[in-house]
């Protein structure tokens, strides 16, 4: 397969979407809702949410596959020579936010895009990736989830990971705000230097090593005890997710733009937030500690 098989990473996605879904259910203990949709200008997708579930306070796991005669804005921008081009773009995209603030927020998606043109060759590229927002960090955690990240690059080159790490770290920053979003993991985009085959293979091996890298993670915390001064400090720092997602992130602009649902665009943002006038935490305490420990980007690999 060296030409791009819009119907095999379809299928693919799908499947993905609901092994995904199925696995919370069963940590969760209750059901996802499911939303199907479709856009007018083409194409549809699969919301599927929890909302005040036992685990997860909210989440979301979308597929979606929409379509158009004209690329958007956002999507042209890095590459203004596609600008008009017929497009098709399909992926899933999540986001987790579990009660608990010591379970770590999350986020993963997988996505292709392929803007076509008459007489011309088609342009692809996937995109994608996976990152860890913690409250109140442990080291454990950031470790074993950039491990999976790493051995799910690994046998397409060892350059991989490095690059998408770094990547990663400097798309999910505020840069208002001068802060990183969370610990990080991996981020790649407009990727096509592998033929087709191999770069399908190495999407499928980031979409199916997610529940690898947060599943352990989301059951071993969801029961820790915590009181009201953790729920506080976890509305505040959700506020941050808020932040970059609205102002920074391409896929949130791209789905508006599009004209994409926009239920299922913003499924991304928490149930309950906080923001505070120029607050900082108390020196010492373990809520200073996710901004002096966790926040900085560092090599979570490192011996």
């Amino acid at each position: 397969m060296s030409t791009p098989s819009p119907s095999a990473i379809k299928a693919w996605l799908l499947d993905l979407q609901s092994r995904i879904v199925a696995a919370l259910e069963d940590v969760d203990g209750k059901p996802f809702l499911r939303d199907s949709w479709e856009r007018p200008e083409g194409g549809g997708g699969i919301s599927r949410l929890i909302e005040e579930g036992n685990v997860l306070e909210r989440g979301g796991v979308n597929f979606s596959h929409v379509m158009g005669a004209n690329l958007p804005p956002s999507a042209a921008a890095a590459r203004p020579e596609l600008a008009g081009r017929a497009w098709e773009a399909m992926g899933v995209s999540l986001v987790l936010h579990p009660r608990n603030p010591h379970a770590p927020t999350v986020h993963m998606n997988v996505r292709f895009f392929e803007a076509t043109a008459e007489g011309k060759d088609p342009v692809w590229w996937f995109g994608g990736g996976m990152d860890l927002t913690p409250y109140y960090g442990n080291v454990d955690d950031a470790r074993h989830f950039h491990r999976v990240c790493h051995d799910a690059l690994a046998p397409y080159g060892e350059d991989l990971h490095p690059r998408f790490k770094k990547w990663c770290d400097e798309y999910f920053y505020l840069k208002h705000r001068k802060e990183a979003r969370g610990v990080g993991g991996i981020f790649f985009d407009d990727f096509n230097e592998l033929p087709f085959i191999d770069a399908f293979a190495m999407v499928q091996r980031v979409g199916d090593g997610f529940l690898d890298a947060y599943l352990p993670i989301l059951k071993s915390r969801k029961d820790t005890p915590y009181g009201e001064r953790e729920r506080d400090f976890q509305a505040y720092r959700r506020g941050r997710y808020v932040e970059f997602n609205l102002v920074w992130d391409r896929g949130t602009h791209f789905g508006l733009q599009s004209g994409g649902r926009t239920e299922a665009i913003l499924m991304s943002l928490p149930p309950i937030v906080k923001w505070r006038y120029d607050w900082h935490p108390e020196p010492g305490s373990a809520e200073a500690a996710l901004y002096t420990d966790f926040l900085p980007h560092r090599d979570w690999l490192a011996s």
